[in-house]
């Protein structure tokens, strides 16, 4: 019986490409998940919430009311995705700035 056995460089191969990749996955698991919840930034008094139908919305602070509602909007269009909502439907609900 003839048995065929992987030329060298083809288990070589194999071997480097394991190595890559458990490297590269070691490297990402160790670093620390960080909750990514926005303060609102000194001086930032205009606030804008934007929801979907479903799914959650999105809250932002902006230094005017026009970027508060831009910053909702894409807050509401993220989240509505990751939340199995609807993005296509957010609308802004509240805007308002502090005096």
């Amino acid at each position: 019986m003839n048995a065929r056995t992987a030329p060298p460089y083809a288990l070589w191969a194999a071997h480097a490409l394991l190595a890559l990749a458990l490297a590269l996955t070691a490297g990402c698991s160790s670093k620390s998940s960080k909750a990514r919840h926005y303060a609102a930034a000194p001086g930032s008094n205009c606030f804008a919430k934007a929801v979907p139908t479903t799914g959650e919305g999105g809250l932002a602070w902006g230094n005017t009311l026009s970027i508060a509602r831009q910053k909702s909007m894409n807050n509401c269009i993220r989240y509505a995705g990751r939340s199995g909502g609807t993005p296509n439907t957010c609308q802004v609900v509240m805007a308002k700035c502090k005096n």
